[in-house]
């Protein structure tokens, strides 16, 4: 099977490179986000991945954690249909190494990195996706110890009003609702969304509710979200064999942000306050056997100053942000976290020059610093040669810590993670043609997971003595023109091999499972002004040597008078697999669609 992959790989990567030679159409550059220093793709000098309005679309899938399975270097963990519980990997790393942004906020949770994905938008809220692998923990601080995720929302640009409503699989219903209102100098974008179903199998039913907001006013953004869980956790963290775990979570998000120029100079100041709340129980119909609660707060103000000079361009931040935990489990506890940045970017000729570094101050550890480089060689206005280096950083969270469950138990002597992580890459850009490659190394030291020595024995948070990681991935993007249309073929491939050093340790939970051979590509036809089709294909084989093979497909049909309908199929060969604690995933599924634009 992997032989095969791979020489169909290289035959195609061989055909997209023979047709591109001729094709010279200058695509629109598409400036990536950030707290500071922004760059055009085409100059920034790392990894980063996008994920287009046009790409969400035309995908099978119906929510962030089911896109990003097809981008090469992710893997999500899911335990159920359309992304229940869903933990986010990157480059082998585990999902508490690994930083979830909204609009530049940071949605990581102090209780555990399971919450990162709670407060995912909807895809109608998302204007794109940017996906920065490798070290970014000079950009945005811990957390970000593998890579970074940053949904970028819709821009409010006219005045619409679009429902949306969905059948599928497993009683699968739902429903929601988006209205924009542009004005002078302002706009406001509103959404609500609700979501219910019957579960796969035993105790996997769910029930969604979503709202959204932003507003700009002159150089004002408000942006507030509110996303309540409540779903039957069949087997989903302790033993399989546990069939009626419950939990329900909350999670919600203000921030206020505004954005001065003065000449050179750039200000963009930023408040914020992240809730989330979790309720679990061990036994849904008998809730006083065992029962946590936890609530946990993170209020933070920071400032972002670009100057522009001769010299290049000069980022400075700071961020202060305060943690409170309440928990009956964890215990109250709380944290301040102070972190200051500064970076310069440079160019030279055909060289481009990023050091870096963040400080951070811990209440409750020791301050960290995280310097880093980006370096950057353009050979043409096609080809670019680049690489970084950087330190990164994670703090144990409160779960690693203190967590006692009937088959789980903390660690308070628990020490910090951190970690050396290497990146040259290659990319080569032009008209509809894109491809690049990246090799990466990773070392870490005292890496934090759940583990045990004996089958019996509970699980127990402990520091690793070192871990290797190193990988290589690569992907292709072709779009070529058929019967007048554009269609568009996109292929990815990554390997991962983990070296564990002086360890001794029989079982890990999380950390040391990676994707080891990851293939995906999809296929984007259109052939009439009605209809588009995709269909998507996944490989993976993890280093436990499991494996498996997932199709997906969707067919849109857009209509005329605003309705859109669309049909997309899940798992369409019925394969039978797991991605985390042996928790199976759906079967075959299917959802039906139909979208109306009012105005």
């Amino acid at each position: 099977m992997k032989i095969s992959i791979k020489l169909i790989y290289i035959l195609l990567c061989t055909c997209a490179s023979v047709y591109a030679q001729n094709d010279t159409i200058k695509l629109k550059e598409v400036q990536i986000t950030s707290n500071r220093i922004a760059l055009p793709f085409s100059k920034e000098s790392r990894t980063i991945n996008l994920i287009t309005s046009e790409q969400i679309q035309n995908s099978p899938a119906s929510n962030v954690a089911d896109l990003l399975q097809n981008i090469i270097g992710i893997d999500i963990r899911r335990r159920g249909v359309d992304g229940m519980q869903s933990d986010l990997y990157i480059r082998g790393g585990n999902f508490d190494q690994t930083l979830v942004l909204i609009d530049g906020v940071k949605m990581d949770d102090p209780q555990t990195g399971h919450h990162s994905m709670n407060a995912i938008l909807a895809l109608d809220n998302i204007e794109r996706i940017e996906i920065i692998k490798g070290p970014t923990a000079r950009i945005y601080g811990q957390n970000a110890f593998t890579g970074a995720i940053n949904i970028v929302t819709k821009k409010i640009h006219s005045n619409s009003l679009k429902v949306d409503l969905g059948y599928g699989s497993y009683e699968n219903k739902k429903g929601g609702a988006t209205f924009s209102q542009t004005f002078d100098n302002s706009g406001i974008l509103a959404s609500v969304g609700y979501q219910e179903s019957d579960g796969y199998r035993f105790n996997t039913d769910f029930e969604n509710v979503a709202a959204f907001l932003k507003s700009d006013v002159k150089n004002y953004n408000l942006l507030a979200s509110f996303t309540q869980r409540k779903f039957g956790a069949n087997g989903f963290y302790a033993n399989p064999d546990y069939k009626d775990q419950y939990e329900e979570t909350q999670t919600s998000l203000i921030a206020l942000r505004a954005t001065y120029n003065s000449g050179n100079v750039t200000i963009k100041p930023r408040l914020y306050w992240r809730r989330n709340q979790d309720m679990y129980l061990f036994l849904r119909h008998n809730p006083p056997a065992y029962r946590n609660l936890h609530i946990s707060n993170k209020v933070g103000a920071e400032t972002n100053m670009v100057i522009n000079s001769s010299l290049g361009k000069t980022g400075i931040g700071i961020d202060v942000s305060r943690i409170f935990l309440v928990s009956n489990n964890l215990g109250n506890h709380n944290r301040t976290i102070v972190t200051g940045f500064l970076e310069h970017r440079f160019e030279v000729n055909n060289f481009d020059i990023a050091p870096g570094i963040a400080i951070s101050s811990y209440s409750d550890f020791d301050t960290k610093a995280f310097p880093g480089l980006d370096l950057g060689y353009r050979i043409s206005d096609f080809f670019k040669l680049y690489g970084n280096i950087g330190y990164t950083y994670r703090t144990p969270t409160y779960t690693d810590l203190y967590y006692v469950g009937p088959t789980t138990l903390g660690n308070p002597n628990l020490k910090p993670e951190s970690a050396l992580s290497k990146e040259i890459g290659f990319k080569y850009t032009r008209g509809k043609f894109n491809f690049d490659i990246a090799l990466f190394h990773r070392k870490s030291d005292d890496l934090i997971d759940w583990t045990k020595d004996n089958e019996a024995d509970k699980w127990e948070t402990r520091n690793f003595s070192k871990v290797v990681t190193k990988g290589i991935e690569t992907a292709v993007l072709y779009k070529f023109n058929l019967a007048n249309y554009t269609q568009t073929l996109t292929i990815g491939y990554s390997f991962i091999d983990d070296d564990i050093r002086d360890s001794n340790i029989e079982y890990t939970r999380y950390s040391l499972n990676s994707i080891k051979h990851q293939f995906t590509s999809s296929l984007d036809t259109k052939f009439n002004t009605i209809f588009s089709q995709n269909i998507s294909y996944r490989y993976v084989e993890r280093t436990d040597g499991t494996s498996y093979n997932v199709v997906d497909a969707k067919v849109l049909a857009s209509l005329k008078n605003g309705f859109q309908l669309s049909l997309a199929a899940n798992n369409i060969f019925n394969t039978a697999y797991t991605e985390t604690n042996i928790v199976p995933m759906p079967k075959g599924n299917i959802m039906l669609g139909l979208n109306y634009k009012i105005y």
